[in-house]
């Protein structure tokens, strides 16, 4: 028993490995590089050096092992990771007011995800194909479409799903830690005074000899950790003790030994600044390390692309997206998913990026602000967590607050210095998508308070329709309900206009819990509100899809036997027309009457039969 164990839990690490620290793993490809841009002017000496590498080591120890290992990955909400969820926990115990603030900083770094996963993709194939400077200067032309056709392929593959393409990523990014381990080895072995840097004194001299420059230079130190917030985000695919195994025995050891072989080579040959990571291999090896840092990023993107379409599902499920179309492309991994507007998207963006910056160097400028603002986030979401969730004593939350902001803030602040030169593009995407998610929520608790105005009680009318029943027709209907207790406004337009009910009729509400999934046994409540009237409610986690098909089979071992095929079900059409206002109050509308457009009906999201639907559209003034 221990023994399988043993070897599950050595499958689930090395499938860790091969996903979740794609993007941190990638980062040593430019992170040196950058450090030493000319933005900075910083010389090529032992202090410098030493200064960068103590910067990024420390960067690891605190903010990746303390922070998130140690201490964010604590709060799970039933092992589910993510600033969504962190979002969920820290306002369950506060008031409404605190509760809504919160969920606007959550909304914040979730915005500032979308904003980074445009840039992650681009970023890590161009410095990977950017070895082809090194090896054949006259190939440098290539890099920019060899760029493109790569992530191309990438974005095209994404309909087959990742299940097949996923058994692959394992043993490559083991070979690729292997790699960086083995080559920054070799290079400290020929300089071990580069150990030196482990020291804590290097940083604080760095900071002390460098002032000012040394603050705007830590703008380049944080795309080392560029990636961490996978490792919650993939909490629940993985588990904790798989990430911190992964981490500890192989990720950490390798990435510390390549940067610290980076600088090694530094220190050796000060020319090899232009690409420290390439020019660490030998000759013969420059080809196949190229080719391997290729596929590397690749795994690297398609570990962000796969956590954009995760966040995309919590967000449609929880109200602050509309509905669209999300397939699942395994019949056994529930996180495995393909959103297709998301996607290409995505896929136009990242072109679009890769055409205006043209180098990997630039579009260092535009990485990090959406990073550490997510960091900043995470760190005021997580304390009120366990200030209000596990109820530590204020002063050891403050104290703690303190700690994380302390680290935070200086690494956020410094590449807020970046906006001008491209840092600007993170937070307009990430603005974007907060003016979509909010309009959306505000917009459908808006348009569902005009449509429930009428005042009129569902228990009222039941008991009326049951002394005075109109005409009844055999069969079951459905009426699809956005809230218990209120009555539909499709009940309401088929008995104005066609005056009839079916024998039976069911009051279906699909409710998503503030949890990633709901146990069958809690899935659906029956609740007999007359002979005719039945009242359904059906919970779903925020990481499930509801299906009909099952709601109706768990109906029937309550003893209410429904067939989907024997079934009508009314939906209402919300048509909706604007009131008079000023034009710069309009806008906010116009958008929510495009997003309800183009939002999937709710006879696809169900995947209910279309012969089986009838739609009813209402008109509605907002």
């Amino acid at each position: 028993m221990n023994t399988e164990r043993k070897q599950s839990l050595l499958a689930i690490t090395l499938s860790t490995i091969g996903i979740v620290f794609g993007d941190i793993g990638t980062s040593s490809l430019y992170t040196l590089r950058e450090c030493f841009s000319s933005h900075y002017a910083l010389d090529v000496c032992p202090d410098v050096v030493f200064g960068f590498l103590s910067l990024i080591f420390w960067l690891f120890v605190l903010s990746v092992s303390l922070k998130y290992l140690t201490f964010v990955m604590r709060a799970d909400n039933a092992g589910e990771g993510g600033i969504l969820t962190l979002m969920l926990l820290s306002g369950r115990n506060t008031s409404e007011r605190i509760t809504a603030k919160l969920v606007t900083i959550g909304l914040i770094g979730a915005s500032f995800f979308y904003g980074e996963v445009v840039i992650t993709p681009a970023m890590s194939v161009m410095s990977a194909i950017e070895g082809l400077e090194i090896i054949a200067p006259s190939l440098q032309h290539y890099i920019l479409p060899c760029s493109i056709a790569v992530l191309t392929l990438l974005f095209a593959i994404q309909k087959k799903g990742t299940a097949k393409v996923g058994k692959l990523f394992a043993p490559v990014m083991l070979i690729w830690f292997l790699t960086l381990g083995v080559l920054g080895l070799r290079s400290i072995i020929a300089n071990p005074e580069v150990l030196n840097a482990l020291h804590p004194k290097w940083a604080v001299t760095f900071f002390i000899n460098y002032k000012i420059v040394s603050f705007f230079a830590l703008g380049s130190v944080v795309l080392a950790v560029t990636g961490v917030e996978a490792l919650y985000t993939d909490m629940g695919h993985f588990g904790k003790r798989s990430i911190l195994l992964g981490w500890f025995i192989l990720v950490f050891p390798s990435l510390v030994l390549n940067y610290f072989g980076q600088g090694a080579l530094l220190l050796k040959n000060p020319e090899a600044v232009r690409n420290p990571f390439f020019l660490l291999a030998p000759d013969w090896a420059m080809i196949p390390l190229l080719i391997l840092a290729t596929l590397a990023t690749v795994i690297a993107s398609q570990a962000v692309i796969s956590g954009v379409f995760s966040l995309t599902r919590q967000a449609v499920h929880l109200g602050y997206l509309p509905p669209m179309r999300i397939i699942n492309t395994s019949e056994i991994e529930a996180g495995q998913i393909y959103i297709p507007i998301i996607n290409w998207l995505l896929y136009i963006a990242v072109v679009f990026v890769i055409l205006g910056f043209g180098h990997s160097s630039n579009l260092a400028n535009a990485y990090g602000i959406a990073v550490t603002g997510t960091m900043v986030i995470t760190s005021v979401l997580f304390c009120t967590v366990i200030f209000k969730n596990w109820h530590w004593h204020r002063l050891v939350v403050i104290v703690l607050l303190l700690l994380l902001l302390s680290i935070d803030i200086p690494l956020f602040a410094a590449n807020a210095l970046k906006f001008f030169s491209g840092g600007w593009l993170p937070l307009m995407l990430g603005l974007v998508m907060f003016t979509i998610m909010t309009t959306w929520k505000n917009g459908q608790v808006c348009l569902l308070r005009r449509m429930h105005e009428h005042g009129n009680s569902l228990n009222a009318m039941i008991t009326s329709l049951e002394k005075s029943p109109p005409m009844s027709v055999p069969g079951t209907a459905v009426y699809m309900s956005r809230a218990a207790n209120v009555i539909p406004c499709a009940l309401l337009c088929n008995l104005k206009h066609n005056k009839v009910l079916h024998e039976r009729i069911i009051l279906l509400t699909l409710h998503t819990e503030d949890t990633p999934y709901i146990h069958n046994i809690r899935r659906v409540t029956i609740k007999k509100l007359s002979p005719t009237f039945f009242q359904i409610c059906a919970r779903y986690g925020f990481k499930e899809t509801p299906n009909v098909e099952e709601i109706f089979y768990l109906c029937g071992l309550e003893d209410l036997s429904c067939q989907v095929i024997e079934t009508s079900f009314f939906m209402s059409y919300e048509s909706i027309f604007l009131t008079k206002r000023p034009w710069y109050l309009s806008f906010r509308s116009k958008l929510f009457i495009l997003l309800k457009r183009n939002a999937l009906r709710a006879s696809d999201q169900f995947e209910i039969p279309p012969n089986r639907v009838i739609e009813l559209s209402i008109q509605v003034r907002i």
